[in-house]
């Protein structure tokens, strides 16, 4: 089992680009970040070229950058990421000493298909499988693009909640520390299931990001929200 670390760690999140990465500089704890996580849709409807010029913008600092498609990325994107190093869909890394962080990407079935849609069966399985690695950490996140089903992160105009059962029901069993999605931009919200704390902050363009923290091996997601973004 990885040692435990006393070492404070600093990540942001965002998630939702679609290619509008402007506000990131904007984020005043870049600064002292260790990170950068992206849960996802870097893009609309693009592929490598799009998904690149974004990946400059996060990178500009030199930060080490995790990220995943959403629904709206195409999948040559997901290859990209994994041929550059840079991929957490379907992966568990070492984010700190005691923490992993894995991720699933895409989404399950919308309206509107886009490029990267799969069935809940298929998130089910790529979450079991990260799952066996990621388990033998003290501290885990995950990070879905697809937020859980029923939650404050997943609801829709009309009261109507479009998150995803397998995400919903792999929390409900696993409980992993916190858990980071998007996919819904007007749901950006704090939730619980079970004690794992649910963040999804919408949009970047629309100021939302988290800082996800690790002080003394505790883990805390807080979300911000950028003014006149």
């Amino acid at each position: 089992m990885p040692s435990a670390d006393a070492q404070d760690y600093l990540w942001i999140a965002v998630g939702d680009i679609h290619d509008e990465p402007a506000c990131f500089e904007r984020i005043p704890e870049l600064a002292q970040a260790d990170g950068i996580i992206v849960t996802g849709d870097l893009t609309i409807t693009g592929g490598v070229k799009q998904a690149e010029l974004v990946m400059e913008a996060l990178r500009a600092r030199d930060l080490p950058v995790w990220a995943q498609i959403g629904n709206m990325d195409r999948p040559e994107v997901d290859t990209w990421l994994s041929e550059q190093g840079w991929n957490l869909h379907t992966i568990t890394r070492e984010l700190t000493p005691d923490t992993a962080i894995f991720g699933v990407g895409a989404s399950t079935f919308t309206p509107f298909g886009t490029p990267s849609e799969f069935p809940e069966s298929t998130f089910a399985t790529w979450l079991d499988a990260c799952w066996q690695r990621a388990r033998r950490y003290p501290h885990t996140v995950l990070v879905s693009h697809n937020p859980p089903k029923d939650t404050a992160c997943d609801v829709i105009p009309g009261d109507v909640h479009v998150g995803s059962t397998a995400v919903r029901e792999f929390l409900e069993e696993a409980q992993p520390d916190i858990c980071l999605c998007g996919h819904i931009h007007e749901a950006r919200a704090v939730d619980r299931v079970g004690r794992t704390v649910v963040v999804n902050p919408g949009a970047l363009a629309q100021g939302g990001y988290v800082v996800l923290r690790s002080n003394s091996g505790r883990l805390s997601a807080e979300l911000r929200v950028l003014e006149n973004c």
